[in-house]
């Protein structure tokens, strides 16, 4: 017998759900050729797993690399947590497809969350083969639906004309066509926020069994009015649907999904191990009136008289608050905000404004809910313990102090939920974050470690596997996954890149 790779003396996790097997594992170029057994096996690397468990790659089911996944920083901080894929394109809001003043409309409101990548103009199938071989993890894509009806509305908040829904279905369909795994909306967002069910549904309708993924209107206590409406969208079209970072009270939550089970509803959905969450800063602090999605007419108003009410109002907010973007100011990333307004001797409303204006609406921040603390955590525990329940870190790479649920969510899926809490056994976290994530977004041949299948593999430290990212410290990578395989190919030996880049850009089939 003779291979390009051999894993040997490993306990497989092979994503069935199977207890952990002591197997070697044989890659033949790109593909795991034989599990089991394989003494006297030849191999030009022979990798010792010894002690540790040899698992599927795992897929970020939520991340917002779409532009710094060409980042090295970013490829070790999902490498080091047995992270092999990610799934971009999230919240209605991305680079492709759309003309040159769609992409830059992209790049410039959501600055905080997903950087910059492209000049535009830019179609699926350009953005999937620049990511192609470029980076040593795998992407997939979403078409993102509010880029979509920027591309044909612009900012405008009207309901769409059947011309203009036509031309976007045309861009959903053209871009499945050319290899997207499914379609996304940010309903919180603009313009995403100005569409109505029947717009969504009927967007969602050429989806042919691909995920509908949504931000949904409204999450937490009120979770009930978004769920209503993926429920709604689901019975027009048909689509399955998967909610993004799903947070919140679980005595609210689970019975929701329960409900929409109970009427048919085809539904899955992420969440990442935090109880703070992170977004641009306008999203949390502007009023409905403000046009957010038009940054003069917006800086226009901010510093309007007329809404010197609103901002005092937000006194509760304020506190809970902590930059994490700010071009031009990052003397104030990671500060908390009244913290920041203090230093530039200023009060937190007036701040506030200031940040908004100097950046032109590029800021970002972290954000703690009003659920945090000990009812928010076992909330967190009871949600990604519900079988439909897969890992997304939403992880954001942008500014200098970013939230560090990217550098840190998998590997504390395993540290702190499997090995410390036993909300998981190790199969069920495999299945969690590996074979149901791939079998969701139609990943062929990923997910498991069995023959034939894409030889995505991490190798992982079950007694010392956890996750060093801290609120403080939100970039340290995570410790005890130290060698992973990308399509056959070794991109982390001895926790450091190897500076391979076989990453693909996964293409639905």
């Amino acid at each position: 017998m003779r291979f390009d790779v051999v894993i040997s003396g490993g306990r497989v996790l092979d994503g069935t759900g199977a207890p952990p097997y002591r197997a070697d594992v044989g890659i033949a170029g790109d593909e795991v050729a034989a599990v089991g057994r394989l003494d006297g096996a030849q191999a030009e690397t022979v990798i010792d797993a010894t002690g540790r468990f040899v698992a599927p790659g795992f897929v970020d089911c939520h991340a917002h690399g779409d532009a710094a996944v060409f980042d090295p920083a970013v490829q070790l901080a999902a490498l080091r947590q047995g992270v092999t894929t990610f799934v971009l394109g999230q919240d209605g809001l991305s680079f492709a497809p759309g003309s040159a003043e769609t992409v830059a409309y992209a790049s410039r409101y959501f600055a905080a969350v997903n950087g910059a990548l492209h000049e535009g103009p830019l179609s699926v199938a350009e953005l999937l083969d620049g990511y192609d071989r470029a980076v040593a993890l795998n992407t997939a894509y979403l078409l993102p639906h509010g880029t979509i009806r920027y591309d044909v509305l612009g900012a405008s908040p009207e309901q769409a004309s059947r011309a203009e829904l036509a031309a976007m279905v045309e861009r959903v369909e053209r871009g499945l066509s050319e290899g997207a795994v499914g379609l996304s909306s940010g309903l919180e967002y603009l313009p995403g926020r100005y569409a109505d069910a029947a717009e969504l549904a009927a967007l969602c309708a050429p989806l042919g069994g691909l995920p509908y993924v949504t931000h949904m209107r409204a999450y937490g206590v009120n979770a009930g009015v978004g769920m209503a409406e993926v429920v709604d969208i689901a019975g027009r079209s048909g689509a399955a649907v998967h909610v993004s970072h799903l947070h919140g009270p679980a005595d609210v939550l689970l019975p929701l999904v329960g409900r929409a089970h109970d009427e048919g509803v085809d539904l899955t959905f992420d969440t990442y191990p935090y109880l703070r969450g992170s977004t641009i800063l306008a999203m949390v602090v502007l009023p409905p009136s403000v046009p957010g999605a038009e940054t003069d007419a917006a800086l226009e108003m901010i510093t309007s008289p007329e809404l010197d009410d609103w901002w005092a109002g937000l006194g509760d907010v304020y506190p809970r608050l902590t930059v994490s973007h700010a071009p031009g100011l990052e003397w104030a990333e990671g500060l908390a905000l009244p913290d920041a307004a203090a230093r530039a001797g200023m009060t937190p409303a007036a701040f506030c404004r200031h940040l908004l204006v100097e950046t032109r609406l590029e800021a970002g921040c972290v954000s703690a809910r009003p659920d945090e603390g000990p009812a928010g955590e076992e909330s967190v525990r009871r949600i990604l313990r519900h079988p439909s329940h897969t890992g997304g870190s939403d992880g954001i790479y942008v500014g200098g102090h970013p939230h560090p649920r990217g550098f840190g969510a998998f590997a504390r899926f395993l540290g702190r939920h499997v090995r410390e809490l036993g909300d998981w056994t190790w199969e069920q976290a495999v299945v969690h974050l590996a074979s149901h994530p791939a079998r969701r977004f139609g990943l062929d041949r990923r997910g498991l470690v069995r023959g034939g299948c894409v030889a995505d593999l991490v190798v992982f430290d079950p007694l010392t596997v956890s996750d060093r990212a801290t609120y403080a410290d939100p970039r340290s990578p995570a410790h005890g996954v130290d060698d992973v395989l990308v399509s056959g190919v070794r991109v982390l030996a001895g926790g450091e890149l190897t500076g391979a880049r076989p990453g693909r850009a996964l293409r639905s089939r």
